[in-house]
């Protein structure tokens, strides 16, 4: 009797992009994607202007990359990471002008966008509040119902994906604490980024393998990772991006893109 074939683990690991814009760089976008297998391209409202939309996805097919739209909110000096009172009305509308952005801007290329990922505080404040998830779920529905939306693993913008009709997938963060309700530590409490790679190598290996992370206040929680999230605008981030691609590779993680 022949043994049954065990079907290896497998992981997407997406990183932010195209986060220049004018004259400002931001990120090492070139020397990250070799490592990664999808790219989430900002859409011009917290950072990235029209140009580097266009460059960031030829970069991403060039690296085989598949390519996502990461519309956030329109502060660009705070980079889209502070919360905003708006309503799901403008959530609505300000997530199809971006994705709609994107969109054109990848058929120009020839291609189609792979998956939506909302950024920062939008990302964070879809998470919780079913309003503004189901407002970003319809908009993604509507503009491009083929893409995947990632969201935060048992956040309210999965739910909000999977009754709109979309696939969805669950996002961990390499780099990230969690709080005991699974929400990301906010970053203006100690602690809510983890600076040692090898601690965030074995966070993410854990999320992967058993479906587990401990969180800041010393519990596990269960934990589900279709796709994880490392930074590429930190000072050690091509390096990190590096040593999580081998570490995962070496422990027969296979990496690709949802």
């Amino acid at each position: 009797m022949k043994p049954f074939a065990v079907e290896p683990l497998t992981i997407d690991i997406n990183c932010d992009m195209g986060e220049s814009f004018g004259t400002y760089t931001i990120g090492n976008d070139e020397a990250i994607l070799p490592y990664v297998t999808s790219a989430n391209i900002a859409c011009g409202y917290h950072a990235g202007d029209p140009l580097v939309m266009q460059r960031t996805i030829q970069l991403a097919l060039q690296h085989g990359a598949a390519i996502g739209a990461h519309p956030g909110l329109p502060d660009l000096a705070g980079f889209g990471r502070r919360e905003m009172a708006v309503s799901a009305a403008e959530v609505y509308t300000m997530t199809v002008y971006q994705v709609g952005a994107l969109q054109a801007m990848a058929k120009a290329e020839g291609i189609t966008l792979h998956h939506v990922k909302p950024h920062g505080a939008l990302y964070n404040m879809a998470a919780v509040n079913p309003a503004l998830a189901q407002a970003i779920a319809q908009a993604v529905y509507k503009t491009c119902p083929e893409a995947i939306l990632y969201g935060l693993a048992g956040s309210a913008l999965l739910d909000a994906g999977k009754a709109a009709g979309l696939r969805t997938a669950s996002e961990v963060f390499a780099d990230r604490t969690y709080q005991q309700d699974g929400t990301l530590t906010s970053r203006k409490l100690p602690d809510a980024l983890i600076t040692d790679p090898e601690r965030a190598v074995q966070q993410v290996l854990r999320m992967i393998t058993a479906g587990k992370v401990k969180t800041q206040q010393g519990n596990d929680i269960n934990i589900q990772a279709d796709t994880v999230c490392i930074h590429g605008d930190g000072p050690h981030a091509l390096d990190f991006a590096r040593y999580i691609n081998d570490t995962l590779t070496k422990k027969s993680i296979q990496l690709k893109a949802i």
